[in-house]
């Protein structure tokens, strides 16, 4: 399993993927999860079946990240407390994750230090803790 994926419940996939990349069919539904529109891609070219601007970090700590690495585990840290107050978007996408494969899509050039990978951490934290919780 790629680095970038997550088992949810035994069969279907969390993924995060570049707006940029080619879609595939393996992707399964796949929920753009930034809040600009990615520059110079058309929607048909995206192929995204959603766009869930809301769980996007807020336009201040977009601002403030700028996508620069010795910021990240700052803007992590408060990405991560953002999204703390968006539990209906986070159960929106635990509940597609749950119907079959889910990507994350983006459009960063960092593959590392971008908001989809810290949406994907967290949304594993909630797998996790489900799991726990069921045992």
């Amino acid at each position: 399993m790629p680095a970038s994926s997550l088992l949810v419940d035994g069969k279907t996939m969390l993924n995060v993927k570049r707006v940029y990349e080619r879609a595939a069919e393996s992707d399964g539904l796949r929920i753009l999860v930034d809040r600009l529109w990615p520059r110079g891609v058309s929607k048909a070219e995206a192929k995204v079946h959603g766009w869930m601007k809301d769980i996007a970090p807020s336009d201040k700590l977009r601002r403030w990240f700028q996508h620069d690495p010795d910021r990240w585990d700052e803007f992590r840290r408060r990405y991560m407390k953002e999204l703390e107050s968006k539990e209906g978007d986070v159960a929106m996408l635990l509940g597609h994750a749950r119907e079959g494969d889910l990507t994350l899509v983006y459009s960063a050039r960092d593959e590392r230090h971008n908001n989809a990978v810290v949406l994907k951490e967290f949304l594993d934290t909630r797998v996790r803790a489900g799991r726990s919780r069921r045992r």
